[in-house]
């Protein structure tokens, strides 16, 4: 079954119209998606290993993905949450940090409005359920960690930071 995103203006305003998954979005339309970042008490970032068959192969990266028609983008961080990790988020344990704008770009006429979402929450990892076509690995890092990640090309950014710090 198609899965559709609601297309939004430069401005990240709902435009009404809906658009299909895996199709080139238009010059000057937009959709939601999510990175969200999950903290622990001692500080340290819960990251996801994407699996060999996504683009991005088995680099490490905060839990993210695309709202669906429908979603706002609390739901959507939630449910990106429970489906790659098995983890369910609390809403009062989570804060949007900022919202981004990214693209058109040379690859693509469309582009997205990317909400950073930042959750403390504590987990363990023996008990995340990883979805086999998204994930297959999980650890807690700090934010040196993290950075050392992106310099040696560990990390998949997607090109919205250079420095976790950056973020926050």
């Amino acid at each position: 079954m198609a899965e559709y995103w609601e297309v939004l203006d430069a401005k990240g305003n709902k435009t009404g119209r809906l658009h299909a998954r895996g199709r080139p979005m238009a010059k000057g339309e937009y959709h939601l998606t999510v990175c969200v970042w999950i903290v622990n008490a001692k500080g340290q970032f819960l990251l996801s290993k994407r699996t060999a068959n996504k683009s991005c192969p088995n680099m490490w990266e905060c839990t993210g993905g695309s709202a669906v028609a429908g979603d706002d983008s609390l739901t959507t961080a939630i449910k990106e949450v429970r489906e790659e990790l098995g983890l369910v988020l609390k809403p009062e344990n989570g804060v949007l940090l900022k919202r981004l704008r990214v693209g058109p770009d040379v690859y693509r006429e469309g582009g997205e409005w990317v909400d950073i979402w930042l959750f403390r929450q504590e987990a363990e990892l023996a008990s995340l359920v990883f979805e086999p076509e998204e994930t297959c690995a999980a650890m807690w890092a700090s934010k040196e960690e993290i950075d050392r990640m992106v310099e040696e090309g560990g990390f998949a950014t997607w090109n919205l930071f250079s420095s976790v710090e950056e973020l926050f």
